[in-house]
């Protein structure tokens, strides 16, 4: 087995930019080469987690066993996300052709109310769906890791469990990521004992080398070990996630938890350009709003465009914009509101879109519609798995915010979830990230709150080609789309393609985001006098990304003849067949494959 991480460096050099300015094919990212291996290939936030699904399919695991037992090692090394008290999405492609999307989102309890953080005279109390026991939804993450073993995996659950038990009772290592990381939870632990006893030190934070050991997690996973499920939501687990709801003012109650549900759904599909995409269908409106976006641009030619260059620039930004507006106001939990998913992916309106979209300027977002200004934030995280039998896995997974609320319900050691925020508190009122939603996300008890997290796999002719996603709140579904299109169309490696700077538009507000170098100085001049406001921020995101059967794909020539592969920077591929690439902006993960 062998891995690789790497620091939170920013090595785009002045060659992107370089490459941007002439209208190149791609950003010469200085780049290493993706991590190559034959049998099977894991990519997470956190090395060890990555170590453990490698280690799970040489013991004859297949992907969706890797997947589960990543799951819950990430709820040990990586508590800012990883988790076991909050809830996500795995989407599964299997070798004989199957496809399914797992929801174990997180849902509203049952005393939920739509005005339940609005106050007397309707309006919004800040804090209330955020910090304390009222934003928590009823956790998902156990009820679907059971289902996922239990219709495609392969191992039994004590196999897949043993390394996160072991990891917490045992504890591991903290290294300079997860240090970075538990220091941002600092000031919520200090106000919650049980918090504090877990990851603080003396009511001080960890530091590098300390050994973090997590008693009670790891007595929890064992009772989950032994009786699967029913331990979480039929038994004491559940009990005392309960019992500290109710101290904590929270409304929990036992039927939360013993009707919680998974829904097994089929993933949102779309064509582009040959390759067949596999993602997140609502309650996410990730993979509704990303098979939008590329129909749309389906109709332009990004490759002659350039990477990043003003035209691919311009049509990428209104594509983007376009469906934000969609995303917004037409989707939410699909046994709530019904989402009109084959009018958003119907190629004629995608070619309505591009009929409207100015060929030199700008579309100013108050055209198409009232927002506020947006805050994001990347507390989630992602995970890539593969296996060479030709299953594939790709699941996302949150608390909300960093840590959740910060808060540990009694004696499990489980952090909880703050994931309530997701909901519209209030029509036209932003949400802690600033997402300004509407009524089709609003609260209703057992409802599943609207996400952007999206999941993917892509295939071709039905053979898996990539998997791939990433944190971001709403902008992780412009990260998966950059990383498709740099490879799909630019012919970057699936780490170039995760490293290359991004750039984000979500409708409102009237700004694109951009990383630093994602635009070249003349490039950027020239959308600015298109009307373009650039928004220079921090790197965001934390993909994770594997490409099947080679380190690049093969783009068709220019002016037609025989593909060409097109791999820019890196080492020859040898005889890999799974390339894995953890981004370069997570300092904690790492690709391991074996």
């Amino acid at each position: 087995m062998f891995s690789q991480g790497r620091c939170a460096v920013r090595r785009v050099c002045a060659l992107a930019a370089i490459a941007v300015a002439c209208g190149a094919t791609a950003a010469f990212a200085v780049s290493p080469a993706p991590v190559g291996a034959n049998h099977g290939m894991v990519v997470t936030g956190q090395h060890l987690a990555s170590d453990v699904g490698a280690q799970i399919m040489q013991e004859g695991g297949n992907a969706v066993d890797a997947a589960v037992a990543v799951g819950y090692a990430l709820a040990v090394v990586y508590p800012a996300a990883g988790n076991i008290g909050g809830g996500g999405f795995m989407n599964v492609r299997l070798a004989d052709g199957r496809s399914v999307f797992l929801d174990f989102r997180e849902k509203a309890p049952l005393s939920a109310t739509e005005k339940m953080y609005q106050d007397a005279s309707g309006k919004v109390v800040p804090g209330l769906s955020t910090d304390g026991w009222l934003a928590v939804g009823v956790p998902g993450s156990v009820a679907g890791f059971e289902t996922a073993l239990r219709e495609y995996g392969a191992l039994t659950r004590q196999q897949v469990m043993a390394p996160a038990i072991k990891l917490a009772r045992e504890g591991f290592i903290l290294g300079q990521g997860d240090v970075a990381l538990l220091h941002e939870g600092t000031a919520g632990f200090l106000k919650d004992p049980a918090a504090a006893a877990i990851f603080l030190k003396d009511g001080k934070p960890y530091a590098v080398g300390d050994r973090l050991v997590q008693t009670n997690l790891a007595k929890t996973l064992e009772a989950i070990s032994k009786d699967g499920a029913d331990a979480f939501y039929h038994g004491g687990v559940g009990d005392g996630i309960v019992g500290a709801s109710r101290a904590g003012g929270g409304i929990f109650q036992k039927a939360d938890f013993e009707g919680y549900k998974v829904r097994e759904m089929k993933p949102v599909e779309c064509n582009y350009r040959g390759y067949e995409i596999h993602s997140s269908p609502p309650p996410s409106s990730g993979g509704v709003i990303i098979c939008e976006i590329l129909d749309i641009l389906e109709g332009y030619d990004l490759n002659r465009m350039g990477f990043h260059s003003a035209e691919e620039f311009h049509v990428l930004v209104e594509a983007a914009r376009h469906a934000y507006v969609d995303r917004n106001n037409k989707l939410g939990d699909p046994d709530f509101v019904q989402n009109p998913i084959a009018q958003l992916l119907d190629k004629s309106y995608a070619a309505k879109i591009r009929d409207s979209i100015p060929a030199t300027k700008a579309t100013p977002s108050a055209d198409l519609g009232p927002g506020k200004d947006l805050h994001e934030g990347a507390q989630t995280t992602h995970y890539s798995i593969a296996d060479a039998q030709g299953n594939a896995v790709a699941v996302t997974y949150t608390l909300n915010d960093w840590f959740g609320i910060k808060k540990v319900a009694g004696d499990t050691g489980i952090l909880m979830n703050n994931e309530m925020d997701d909901f519209t508190a209030k029509p036209g009122v932003p949400n802690m990230f600033g997402l300004v939603q509407g009524a089709a996300n609003a609260i209703a008890p057992g409802k599943t709150p609207l996400s952007s997290m999206s999941p993917t796999i892509v295939t071709k002719d039905g053979k898996v080609v990539m998997v791939i996603g990433s944190p971001g709140g709403s902008r992780i579904i412009t990260i998966t789309l950059e990383a498709i299109l740099n490879v799909i169309d630019h012919g970057m490696t699936v780490q170039e393609a995760i490293d290359a700077p991004r750039i984000h538009e979500q409708w409102l507000p009237d700004v694109v985001l951009a990383e630093r170098m994602a635009l070249s100085p003349d490039t950027k001049a020239v959308v600015e006098a298109m009307g373009y406001q650039i928004k220079e921020v921090e790197p965001w995101g934390l993909a994770e990304g594997i490409l099947l059967g080679g380190p690049s794909i093969a783009l068709p020539a220019q002016g037609g003849g025989d593909a060409q592969p097109l791999s820019l920077g890196t080492q020859a591929a040898g005889d890999y067949k799974l390339f894995g690439a953890n981004d370069d902006r997570g300092p904690a993960g790492s690709a391991s494959g074996f």
